[in-house]
């Protein structure tokens, strides 16, 4: 009871008291900022590196360059903008590093361009069966391989604007570019992804019900010995 009184009270804490906090040498305190800001920051920081394992170490990387700099935190920004900024800087670091990656955008907003995230209804109540389960999966992975196949720019700012849901200006701030930009981005951004998205339902309805491989082979062996039955029958 006592566990859940005190994860209560420590959801109820503000960034700013957790900062205070950190701040203080308070044991957890740290803890508690990177369970509540991991799961954006690490959408933040594959939406640079396209890459699972490479996301988790500039995402840790980045904790601890905002542990060591956090009596630096003014609150001028928010503490999610703040460490947004460190999560990206460390990304874009390593993607230039590693020579891995296209050209990765510039935090001053210049581009040379090659140039609505759904939010899934779960019924609660209804366990979900596994062939949905598997079906989301795929869409899942569809989704998001779709999203890494984006411009870089683009890529980024579709990540914070529509799975993160910054406004404008949150993302304006964040990647140090124009808000006129990150409109401009965002559109595009989704424009490019359902034509994308489009091109794989056209592949996939030229693939649906198709008639080759096992399925021929099941019917034409089925048909052969049915036929084979009847004309033993006949003889």
């Amino acid at each position: 009871m006592q566990m859940k009184t005190a994860a209560a009270a420590a959801k109820s804490l503000s960034d700013a008291e957790i900062v205070q906090r950190i701040i203080a040498g308070e044991p957890g305190a740290f803890e508690l900022l990177m369970r509540r800001h991991n799961r954006p920051l690490y959408r933040t920081a594959r939406s640079v590196l396209r890459d699972d394992a490479e996301a988790e170490d500039a995402l840790q990387d980045a904790y601890l360059l905002a542990y060591r700099k956090i009596g630096q935190f003014r609150g001028e920004s928010s503490l999610s903008t703040w460490l947004t900024r460190i999560v990206l800087n460390e990304a874009i670091a390593r993607s230039r590093k590693g020579k891995r990656r296209a050209q990765i955008f510039p935090l001053d907003g210049a581009f040379e361009p090659g140039e609505e995230a759904v939010e899934e209804m779960m019924d609660v109540a209804t366990p979900e069966q596994p062939e949905h389960a598997a079906q989301r999966a795929e869409m899942r992975r569809l989704l998001e391989s779709k999203i890494d196949e984006l411009p870089d720019g683009f890529r980024t700012v579709l990540v914070l604007r529509a799975l993160e849901e910054l406004s404008v200006e949150e993302t304006a701030v964040v990647l140090g570019i124009p808000e006129a930009t990150v409109r401009t981005r965002y559109f595009r951004a989704r424009g490019l992804l359902r034509e994308s998205l489009s091109r794989e339902i056209d592949f996939a309805f030229e693939d649906a019900f198709s008639f080759d491989g096992a399925r021929c082979d099941r019917i034409v062996a089925g048909v052969l010995a049915r036929l084979t039955d009847i004309s033993s029958g006949d003889a």
